[in-house]
C-alpha cells in the first residue's frame, strides 16, 4: 500500500448539495487538509489558486455546470477609499482595532452568536456552540490572528466594549479574511465594510500587497459589496485579472 506523508496533500470532492447563493444550482467543492510542517506554505499556494480556509481544511468550488464563484483580492497599496467609504471610516473613528493571537473568548462568542442569530439564523453555521466557535478559531496549522475592534475608552485608549472581530490568516503576500462578525445592534456603522477597510490599511502597513476577500459572485446581493474595493484582482482561468474603477480587466 502506498504511504502518503502528512506534507503531501490529498484532494477530495464533495457530493452535490444545493447552492446557497444561486437558486436552482448544485455546488460541489474540492478540498484538502492543511496539516503538517508545510501547512502554511500549502495554504499560501492554494489561496493563490482560489482556495479558502476553514479550520484545517482548504476548499474551492468545483461545480459541474457553474463557474460563478470568483476569488477576489484587493490591491492594498493602490486602494483609495471612495467618498462613501470615507464616510464609513469617519463613522467608526471611535473604534480601535488590535491584531491578537487567535484565542477564543466568551466575549467574542457572545457577539458571534448574536451575529448569527440576526444575520444567518438559517445558514450552515446557525447551530454553532461555544465549543464549535473555539474550534473555528483554534483549529489552524497556519499563521492565524484575530483582530478585535473595541470602542475607545474615555482616555482614548483601547479597552472598551468589543463590537466586532475578524479571524484573519497572515499569508506571504497578504491578509486573508477568513470570517468576520459584529454586534448586530450597531448595524448602522457598516462594520463589515469597516473591517475590510481596516485590513487594507493593515496589509499596507505590514508591507503586504493584497487582502483576500474570498468569493465574489456577479448578480448575488450577498457578494456585491466586494466589488466596491478597487482596484482589485479576480482569479480567472488565465490567472489574476486586474479590475479598476473603469471596469476594464487586464491580465496581471
Amino acid at each position: 500500500m502506498t504511504q502518503h506523508s502528512r506534507n503531501t496533500p490529498q484532494f477530495y470532492l464533495t457530493a452535490p448539495t444545493p447552492c446557497p447563493y444561486l437558486e436552482g444550482f448544485q455546488e460541489r467543492k474540492v478540498f484538502t487538509h492543511l496539516v503538517g510542517d508545510k501547512a502554511g506554505e500549502l495554504n499560501d499556494l492554494l489561496t493563490h489558486g482560489g482556495f479558502r480556509r476553514s479550520q484545517s481544511i482548504a476548499y474551492r468550488p468545483a461545480c459541474d455546470l457553474c463557474r460563478a464563484c470568483v476569488s477576489v483580492r484587493v490591491i492594498a497599496g493602490e486602494f483609495e477609499p471612495s467618498r462613501n467609504l470615507r464616510k464609513v471610516l469617519h463613522r467608526n473613528a471611535d473604534l480601535v482595532g488590535e491584531m491578537r493571537n487567535a484565542v477564543p473568548t466568551s466575549e467574542q462568542y457572545s457577539i458571534f452568536r448574536a451575529y448569527l442569530d440576526a444575520r444567518h439564523h438559517d445558514g450552515g453555521m446557525a447551530d454553532m456552540t461555544v465549543l464549535d466557535y473555539a474550534m473555528m478559531v483554534e483549529d489552524t496549522h497556519v499563521t492565524t490572528r484575530i483582530v478585535e475592534y473595541r470602542r475607545r475608552t474615555d482616555s482614548g485608549e483601547q479597552g472598551g466594549e468589543l463590537v466586532a472581530a475578524a479571524l484573519t490568516d497572515v499569508l506571504g503576500d497578504g491578509l486573508s479574511m477568513v470570517y468576520s462578525f459584529f454586534d448586530p445592534d450597531v448595524d448602522d456603522r457598516s462594520l463589515g465594510t469597516f473591517m475590510i477597510l481596516d485590513h487594507i490599511a493593515r496589509a499596507r502597513s505590514m508591507g503586504l500587497p493584497y487582502v483576500y476577500l474570498g468569493y465574489w459572485i456577479e448578480g448575488s446581493s450577498k457578494m456585491s459589496y466586494k466589488a466596491r474595493f478597487l482596484p482589485q484582482q479576480r482569479l480567472s482561468p488565465n490567472g489574476w485579472l486586474r479590475v479598476d474603477a473603469t471596469g476594464i480587466a487586464a491580465q496581471d
